[in-house]
């Protein structure tokens, strides 16, 4: 089993920044694929950045030069600095692992951009 609990969402003016973490529990792989995914009210979930443990990361063009995922092994977490959010940025985001053919998800935390 692999558990993921997501924090640091919130409400935030357009502009402003906010940090996403997610901690992971359970056996996790050094060359598993970590992301973030989000989905926007009356939307599908779509991808916002992913990171592999040899560093690949790749980023949605919406995102790109504002988002910037990490992730830190020693503690199973990885994070998300956005930065210079706007409103379409809106939605619930999800932690995400993929490992031996399986996809885990976090439970999501919500993000709120005000224009």
């Amino acid at each position: 089993q692999v558990q993921l609990v997501e924090s640091g969402g919130g409400l935030v003016q357009a502009g402003g920044s906010l940090r996403l973490s997610c901690v992971a529990s359970g056996t996790l792989l050094r060359g598993n694929v970590m992301g973030w995914y989000r989905q926007a009210p009356e939307k599908q979930r779509e991808l916002v950045a992913t990171i592999t443990g040899g560093g690949s990361i790749n980023y949605a063009d919406s995102v790109k030069g504002r988002f910037t995922i990490s992730r830190e092994d020693a503690k199973n977490t990885i994070s998300l600095q956005m930065n210079s959010l706007k409103s379409e940025d809106t939605g619930v985001y999800y932690c995400y692992v993929y490992q031996l053919g399986r996809q885990y998800w976090g439970q999501g935390t919500q993000v709120t951009v005000s224009s």
